[in-house]
């Protein structure tokens, strides 16, 4: 349990919402000090929708290709996050580029699946990052979590785990393993976050 003022976010998600689960399973069962104000997915039909919506989160979809420049991207994210109180946001799985406004710098956070700054950068996600480790040899992968800017994969790290590759491993097996580590890593970097916001005006 936490006596942290709970972390304030919203979540882009792009995908089947496994993180997403994990976060609330760890708020319901494990007082993660998170409040969750949106989801915003990238595509109609997504997993993470249904999550969000199964645990009461208000929901929106918000497609890049509908917009004709990087700045109405950005706003069309970031405009309902202010709108619903969010102060941070978790990328969960977010396969988008998005610019951050400077009203949420250092406060936009993703997790990597490796140990950034191995493997990152454009094109790097999901298995071409585990696919990528293997091929060249390296014998630990794990995860990152950081702030996001501007650059792909670039922004200061917040919290890293580490595990072994092994001989036999394929880009599946590794993948899961890595996975495993994201369930322990996003929780506990929310928890040092949370426990780092200066204390609300009374």
């Amino acid at each position: 349990m936490s006596d942290a003022s709970p972390l304030k976010v919203a979540v882009f998600l792009s995908g089947g919402g496994r993180t997403l689960a994990n976060l609330i399973r760890h708020r319901d069962d494990h007082g993660l000090p998170i409040e969750f104000r949106l989801v915003i997915a990238s595509r109609e039909g997504l997993g993470g929708i249904k999550i969000a919506e199964e645990a009461g989160i208000e929901t929106r979809v918000v497609r890049k290709g509908d917009f004709d420049t990087d700045e109405a991207y950005c706003e069309a994210m970031f405009g309902p996050c202010r709108n619903a109180g969010a102060t941070h946001v978790v990328m969960a799985g977010f396969l988008k580029h998005v610019l951050i406004p400077s009203d949420f710098e250092q406060r936009v956070i993703n997790i990597h699946p490796s140990l950034l700054p191995a493997f990152g950068g454009k094109g790097m996600y999901g298995h071409n990052v585990h696919a990528a480790a293997i091929k060249r040899g390296v014998k630990i992968s794990g995860c990152t979590v950081h702030y996001v800017d501007n650059l792909y994969d670039n922004g200061p790290i917040i919290h890293q785990k580490a595990c072994p590759i092994l001989p036999t491993d394929t880009p599946d097996d590794l993948a899961s393993r890595v996975f495993q580590l994201e369930c322990e890593t996003l929780p506990e970097a929310i928890r040092m976050m949370a426990a780092s916001q200066e204390p609300a005006a009374s």
